[in-house]
């Protein structure tokens, strides 16, 4: 039986998904109904936000005749339907190294997308054989030969070697997978050497324990095999192994190629790590697979229980998240204000909004949510350097030689007539413009170097609103560079407050101060004495605004007589306010740490 491994990849709503469910429907592994309900995606949020968020690896069987041959052959087909969005891009990395092709597939109607450029870039990187699909033929706005010239421009893969389909109607899947067949290379493994696994994911079963999924490079896994996880040198026994076929299908062995579940009666979540290697007891291997480069975390921000929710139950809940995604991570911090919670790491916004979510939702966790910082770099007068991902980390100005900041080389892909809105968008962001290409008459890429953290908070929102919605755009890290960076503390009542300290340039520091302060005192209730808020620099206060107190009519009931017996009362009130002033303590909710998000512009 010959074997066919790839993913299928492309730009967010290119019709990853419904391609993934139309093959399935084609091997006659779901029924008409299902294919309507987008099967892969079958987490609540993929369902709800229309996007894939976890990478779904499914087995189909398919008859083919091979070109030049009268005898029909049975393939097997192990493929993985990946997520678009620029925050899951750790999802299509692990995905890639999984297999031997890509799918790439290219709206007909929006043609060539920052996130095809990237994914087909990456699928290169790995050296997967592509093979470039035009979807969405049988919209009234479809332009498969534009599209087709566009992905010969940008990409370099000739135009007449894109097959056109329609993964909605299923016109051209028949050609796809005959393609798929015909021109995909079979794996690349040894079948009589020690066995070797590559662990590409992994889930948590209340009764099963840890289910992981791997794809087998050398040798073979069998029920009742000895095994040991090569990167913790843990061991265990085969309880079961299986195939999701998309539904999970018990079988004896996986072999050379395939790909399958194991469940081996893990209970400790620690034991098992995404990109390990899986190998016989008896007849170990001697060498580990190359495994997945570490996530890069590019957002910060700490998770404080909050509710009926207990420090251990969130500890739990995240301890399960992080096996089923890896590229988020967690470890304990504290806060004066919040108590102990969680400085946990993402790979960007929508990645930390999931990751909330799914805990709200699958572990029923309820918490407090700090806002959103990045990494920066400091390097002291002594010479050394070292990293930071929260402002309260910061050491004395003292010591600070300079503080780097991370950057990102962006690029845009938007109508020509939207680029002054951009490029303006862009040098407001502190960026450097790099190069311009034209893609078309009418669509140009557009490259620039930015901060990263002039990009986290709304810079997507305000891309969509230049471009009318049609610009897209991804980044990859490139380094600390540094900047005039400056941390702004936040006095509450003469009192700093860690968790709304941020590091800002200097530039726009006063700017920020004033609109941070604005909304700190929308979001802070009237106490009986007022309250002045303080943006600081060191010691030099920047800006200040200031809560009134809850005024009390004390005069009321005083009827005529001299001027002093007012005057008498209302001394009498400001001193309780003051005395109360020193030692009232002020309630900072949950909306107030969230004000840091607002852009600053």
């Amino acid at each position: 039986m010959q074997i066919r491994n790839f993913s299928i990849i492309a730009h967010i709503d290119h019709g990853k998904s419904t391609l993934s469910d139309r093959l399935l429907m084609r091997a006659g592994a779901i029924t008409e109904r299902e294919f309507k309900e987008q099967i892969l995606d079958d987490m609540d949020l993929e369902r709800e936000r229309g996007i894939t968020i976890k990478a779904s690896a499914v087995t189909v069987f398919h008859e083919h005749t091979p070109a030049g041959s009268t005898k029909a052959e049975k393939f097997m087909l192990n493929f993985i339907d990946t997520p678009g969005h620029v925050d899951f891009h750790y999802e299509v990395q692990k995905a890639l190294q999984a297999c031997e092709g890509a799918i790439l597939v290219v709206d007909s109607t929006q043609g060539v997308q920052a996130q095809t450029v990237a994914n087909a870039y990456a699928a290169v990187d790995v050296g997967l054989e592509i093979i470039p699909v035009i979807n969405k033929i049988d919209l009234p706005g479809a332009r498969p030969e534009v599209v087709a010239e566009e992905i010969e421009q940008v990409l370099g893969f000739p135009a007449e070697d894109a097959i056109l389909v329609s993964a909605k109607t299923g016109e051209g899947i028949d050609e796809l997978i005959e393609k798929l067949c015909d021109i995909l290379p079979p794996p690349r493994g040894l079948p009589d050497a020690p066995t070797r696994a590559l662990i590409f994911d992994s889930i948590y079963d209340d009764y099963r324990g840890v289910i992981t999924y791997v794809r087998v490079v050398d040798g073979e896994l069998r029920k009742g095999q000895k095994i040991r996880f090569m990167g913790t040198d843990k061991q265990y026994q085969i309880t079961d192994l299986g195939k999701l076929m998309p539904r999970p299908k018990q079988v004896e062995r996986i072999g050379t190629g395939e790909v399958g579940f194991i469940v081996a009666a893990i209970k400790d979540l620690h034991d098992v790590r995404i990109g390990d290697t899986v190998t016989d007891l008896a007849n170990p291997a001697t060498e580990a697979l190359p495994g997945y480069k570490p996530s890069q975390q590019m957002v910060y921000c700490d998770f404080y229980p909050s509710g009926k929710t207990q420090y251990d139950e969130l500890r739990d809940a995240m301890d399960r998240l992080s096996l089923n995604d890896s590229s988020f991570s967690f470890e304990p911090e504290s806060n004066d204000a919040l108590g102990f919670g969680f400085r946990c790491g993402f790979l960007g916004l929508l990645h930390m909004e999931i990751i909330q979510e799914r805990l709200e939702r699958e572990f029923n966790i309820q918490m407090i949510q700090t806002a959103p910082t990045v990494t920066y770099e400091v390097k002291q007068t002594d010479g050394s350097v070292f990293r930071i991902d929260s402002p309260s980390e910061l050491p004395e100005p003292t010591t600070v030689e300079e503080i780097r900041e991370p950057f990102i080389l962006m690029n845009l892909i938007l109508p020509a007539d939207s680029v002054g809105n951009l490029m303006k968008l862009c040098e407001d962001r502190r960026g450097t413009y790099k190069k311009t290409e034209y893609i078309g008459a009418t669509r140009v890429m557009l490259q620039y170097e930015l901060p990263l953290a002039e990009v986290i908070y709304d810079f997507y929102d305000r891309l969509k609103s230049a471009t009318k919605g049609y610009g897209t755009m991804d980044f990859d890290f490139i380094g600390f560079r540094h900047g005039d960076l400056v941390k702004m503390d936040i006095l509450v009542n003469g009192d700093k407050v860690d968790a709304l300290s941020v590091i800002v340039h200097r530039d726009h520091a006063e700017a920020r101060g004033r609109k941070l302060l604005v909304r700190l005192k929308e979001e802070i209730d009237r106490h009986l004495f007022e309250i002045p808020l303080q943006a600081a620099i060191g010691g030099k206060i920047i800006a200040r605004e200031t809560i009134k107190s809850v005024g009390k009519n004390v005069t009321a009931k005083c009827y005529g007589g001299d001027v002093t017996r007012k005057r008498k009362l209302l001394e009498k009130q400001k001193e309780g306010k003051k005395r109360m002033k020193r030692v009232g303590s002020v309630d900072i909710p949950q909306e107030a740490f969230m004000a840091i998000l607002e852009s600053d512009d």
